[in-house]
């Protein structure tokens, strides 16, 4: 059985009161149950213990950050998450440091993190749609693709030795919603991510 801690870093809005997010959560949470995973979830915006979240990160196998992307970032409510809870680990939990030494302050920056084994996997919800990403074309992102607008959560988690899972996302979600078809494809990427974990009855 695998350890899988969710965390849904939504910050809501009137206009935009997390359901989505939430959704994913939940399907994420029941799917991955039924799979015979023991999974706990954070939710940010509901309050948290720095303390305890760096200990549920130290518990899981693996990390899923759930959030919708807000101004080509994560929400301000899980930025403040991030700040606190791995600044609390930076005691030696989550890094011993940042990979340098005084013998050689000038190399190996990043590499202190501890979580050796560890995997973490983005899931996130774009306004933009999918044709923004990977087309050189397109003048916004100009060949960008998703995870590379998500660099600096993918350095986050390479910081503490994560190793990274395929991210989802959900495109177009309030111009040109596909739920249900978001809803599938999700479901299917969990499936097949964390196969080679299932529980399998006795």
């Amino acid at each position: 059985m695998s350890k899988i801690l969710i965390v849904n870093g939504t910050q809501p809005y009137e206009f935009a009161p997390g359901q989505l997010n939430a959704s994913l959560v939940e399907r994420a949470r029941n799917t991955l149950a039924a799979m015979g995973h023991d999974v706990r979830v954070t939710t940010v915006a509901d309050g948290y213990d720095a303390n305890a979240e760096v200990d549920a990160h130290l518990w899981a196998d693996t990390v899923i950050m759930q959030f919708p992307v807000n101004w080509m970032g994560v929400p301000w409510v899980f930025k403040k998450y991030i700040d606190e809870v791995y600044t609390t680990g930076m005691d030696g939990r989550l890094c011993a440091g940042d990979g340098r030494t005084t013998d050689a302050p000038k190399v190996n920056y990043g590499t202190g993190g501890t979580l050796n084994g560890k995997k973490y996997m983005l899931s996130v919800t774009f306004n933009a749609p999918k044709e923004a990403f990977d087309d050189e074309s397109e003048p916004f992102f100009a060949g960008a693709s998703v995870d590379d607008l998500l660099a600096p959560m993918h350095l986050n988690a390479k910081f503490f030795a994560m190793q990274p899972l395929t991210t989802f996302a959900a495109f177009d979600v309030m111009k040109n919603p596909e739920i249900e078809a978001d809803f599938a494809r999700f479901d299917a990427h969990l499936k097949t991510t964390f196969a080679e974990v299932e529980h399998v009855p006795a």
